[in-house]
C-alpha cells in the first residue's frame, strides 16, 4: 500500500510542531520521528531500531546538501547508552526552509547545521551530519496501523525492550 507523501508529511509536521517544548522524547529521537508519522497518519513504518541504522538502511549519506521538506536529517551521535559506547545517530524532520524539529532535551526546532553546535550530554560526542532521504523513502512498506496506546510511553516501553534501559 503506498501513502500520499504530502498528506503524510504535512500530518507528521503538525503533529511534531505540536509536541515542541515537550521533553517527554529525551533521547528518543527516532521514537519521535517515528511517532510524528506514524500516530499522525494511522501507519506503520518500517526501519532500524536506532536513529544509525536507519541512515543506513534508507542511505541518508547519499544526500548530503540542504534537506528538501518532508526528509528525514540523519547524524551521527556518538555517546555511551544503555552500558555500550558506539553511533547510536540522531534524526529530525525538515521543515523544509533549512529548519529541523527534533527531540534533544526536548522537542525543538533548529536550522539544520545548527544541530552540530548543540551541547552533548556529558560524555557525548557533539553531532556530525551524516545526510538526509526523502519521506517517500521512509514510507516504503509501511502499512496501515490504529495506535492505541500513549506514544511517550509506548517509546520508553519500546527503548525498554530494545535496549534493556
Amino acid at each position: 500500500m503506498s501513502f500520499d507523501v504530502e498528506t503524510c508529511s504535512a500530518n507528521a509536521v503538525a503533529w511534531a510542531l505540536g509536541h515542541e517544548g515537550s521533553n517527554e522524547y529525551a533521547t528518543r529521537c527516532l521514537a519521535f520521528v517515528e511517532d510524528a508519522i506514524e500516530r499522525s497518519n494511522d501507519l506503520e513504518m518500517f526501519g532500524g531500531d536506532d536513529a544509525a541504522e536507519s541512515a543506513r538502511l534508507y542511505g541518508a549519506s547519499a544526500n548530503t546538501g540542504a534537506p528538501l521538506a518532508d526528509a528525514l536529517v540523519f547524524y551521527e551521535s556518538v555517546g555511551e547508552l544503555f552500558g555500550e559506547r558506539r553511533d547510536w545517530g540522531h534524526v529530525g524532520l525538515s521543515l523544509g526552509d533549512g529548519r529541523v524539529v527534533h527531540a534533544w532535551d526536548r522537542v525543538r526546532v533548529d536550522e539544520y547545521r545548527a544541530l552540530e553546535a548543540l551541547m552533548p550530554a556529558p560524555g557525548w560526542e557533539p553531532l556530525r551530519w551524516v545526510g538526509w532521504v526523502p519521506l517517500s523513502r521512509a514510507l516504503e512498506g509501511a502499512r496501515p496501523r490504529t495506535w492505541d496506546e500513549d506514544p511517550a510511553a509506548a517509546a520508553a516501553r519500546m527503548q525498554a525492550e530494545r535496549f534493556g534501559g
